[in-house]
């Protein structure tokens, strides 16, 4: 077991916070964007300037998991790249979880060009009949509206996450569409493999998801992420 799933396990939480579930992956060989969590608005612009600018600025608690939509959208704040930028949106959110009467601190982190890759959806959930579970499917909002996703119980070899990759509806667009470049599949069939191996080393997780993955030419790096614990 973690540090990061050991704590959350003895504060009753039921969920990782964004910073912990990606140190989890990371531990696993996924890659991740730099970035610090921080607690005042004065430390925030301090860890934007070592990680260096553009960065992203992000509410950072268990108890918000959704979090573009928390505290009237200022829960995630992209592409800053000024220190008052930083500081601004640092405070924002500090002022937000007063408001909500939550514990919270900031997360901070370099920026990435979402046009340089393909944003991919990876998952995993604990099911009662069948155990740990994966999928996978384009990221961001389309996994909702096309449903084009691909699962198989885990843990499973890395030629079995390409071959998911190859019934994806959409799996052209993994080898390049109208002049965009291709992409990993097999790093992306890395990141399948890796969340199927978490879940199944770890029974208190019910439920891995990274959205987006994004998938580069050379790599696929976890954005976001979001490991929840069974209660």
């Amino acid at each position: 077991m973690t540090d990061a799933l050991e704590a959350a396990r003895d504060e009753q939480r039921s969920a990782l916070t964004e910073a912990e579930a990606k140190e989890l992956l990371a531990s696993r060989g996924l890659s991740v964007p730099d970035g610090e969590t921080v607690t005042s608005s004065e430390e925030a612009v301090e860890a934007a300037e070592r990680i260096g600018y553009p960065v992203v600025v992000k509410v950072a608690s268990p108890a918000v998991q959704h979090k573009s939509e928390w505290g009237s959208g200022v829960g995630v704040n992209v592409n800053l790249t000024t220190p008052d930028e930083v500081r601004t949106a640092a405070v924002d959110i500090f002022e937000a979880a007063d408001r909500e009467g939550i514990d919270a601190a900031v997360f901070v982190e370099e920026a990435a060009d979402l046009e340089a890759g393909l944003e991919v959806i990876v998952g995993g959930t604990r099911d009662p009949s069948f155990g740990p579970t994966v999928l996978v499917g384009l990221g961001g909002i389309t996994v909702e509206v096309l449903q084009d996703t691909s699962h198989r119980i885990a843990p499973i070899s890395t030629a079995e996450a390409v071959a998911m990759t190859r019934e994806l509806e959409a799996s052209p667009l993994f080898d390049g569409y109208r002049g965009s470049p291709a992409v990993d599949r097999e790093a992306v069939a890395e990141a399948i493999v890796t969340v199927g191996e978490v879940l199944d080393a770890n029974e208190e997780i019910r439920e891995i998801e990274i959205n987006p993955l994004l998938a580069e030419s050379d790599r696929a790096v976890a954005l976001d992420a979001l490991v929840s614990l069974d209660d």
